[in-house]
């Protein structure tokens, strides 16, 4: 049996009494059929595509406050970087100047490079708020690294400031130690009647005088300026009642024309410990102390070793 080549369409009226009858074709129903099903495929794609718009719209809104909180904290994260940035930047700056007030010849040998050249600009905040953006996205998605990002470059300053720091903390500590042992204080206080160097002599001419006169009263308290050992106390012909103290690495004070002593020769004493008063015996035209520091068993100027 053959299949049919048209189709019938009936139309029949409210009441029954009316009927239209309508020829089709069968390849016009076919393509009807087939228009119906693509629009209805389209439809169905549009709404699918729809319902995901909307599904990614909710994830978005829900999103929307930890992505303010997330950019919050790169703010404050970016605010902390170039605080940490400029304080360790000022670490550089002390450091510099304390190596300086020891000169060249202090460093060398204690870590510090030879032979390197270019500028010692400090980075830019802009350059490092730019890398700590990066950085910060790097934290977000850990799988895309971040070469050269502001904390890798702010940790390896750190480090380096860290090495120098201690390499010069181990070197003010062996300075330390022998500053302490100078004899950096006065050991009384009074005006310096006479300085060190050539001048007049009380009993006329001229002549070298190896320490200071500080004017005082007889028995005024003389304190050591610097821990010691006493290697004389005694008298001498030309300082009278004298003393010497030695503090080590081939620093030694005297001490002439006191009135009495207060410590014993082989004692140790201590800084500001009482030693002696002052007095004017010996070659003397007036109660004073003749104070005077030999290093290596030369007078040197006292005043380049009274800082207090």
């Amino acid at each position: 049996m053959t299949a049919p080549r048209r189709f019938n369409l009936l139309i029949v009226g409210g009441g029954g009494t009316r009927i239209v009858r309508i020829g089709v074709r069968r390849s016009v129903v076919g393509l009807a059929l087939v228009t119906l099903a693509a629009g209805l495929g389209g439809v169905g794609v549009l709404v699918a595509d729809y319902l995901a718009l909307r599904a990614e719209r909710a994830r978005f809104l829900a999103a929307e406050p930890r992505l303010a909180e997330q950019e919050a904290r790169i703010e404050a994260v970016l605010a902390r970087l170039g605080e940490m940035h400029a304080e360790v930047q000022s670490w550089r700056d002390v450091r510099v100047r304390i190596w300086q007030a020891f000169g060249p010849e202090s460093v060398r040998g204690e870590g510090e490079a030879t032979g390197i050249g270019g500028s010692s600009v400090p980075v830019p905040l802009a350059e490092v708020t730019r890398e700590a953006v990066r950085a910060a996205l790097a934290l977000a998605t850990p799988h895309r690294p971040v070469e050269g990002s502001a904390i890798d470059r702010l940790a390896a300053l750190v480090r380096e400031e860290g090495e120098g720091l201690r390499t010069l903390g181990e070197f003010l500590g062996r300075a330390t130690r022998v500053l302490a042992a100078l004899p950096s204080r006065w050991p009384l206080s009074g005006p310096v009647n006479s300085g060190f160097g050539a001048r007049t002599s009380p009993w006329g001419g001229g002549e070298h005088h190896s320490g200071i006169d500080i004017g005082a009263q007889v028995g005024t308290a003389v304190r050591a300026p610097a821990p010691g050992t006493v290697v004389f106390a005694g008298r001498q012909p030309e300082y009278g009642i004298t003393l010497v103290i030695d503090h080590g690495n081939d620093v030694r004070s005297l001490y002439g024309h006191l009135s009495a002593l207060r410590v014993a020769q082989n004692q140790t004493v201590r800084r500001g410990d009482l030693v002696a008063l002052s007095g004017s015996t010996g070659r003397s035209s007036g109660p004073h102390l003749h104070y005077e520091i030999q290093v290596k068993g030369q007078p040197v100027n006292p005043v380049a070793f009274l800082w207090e």
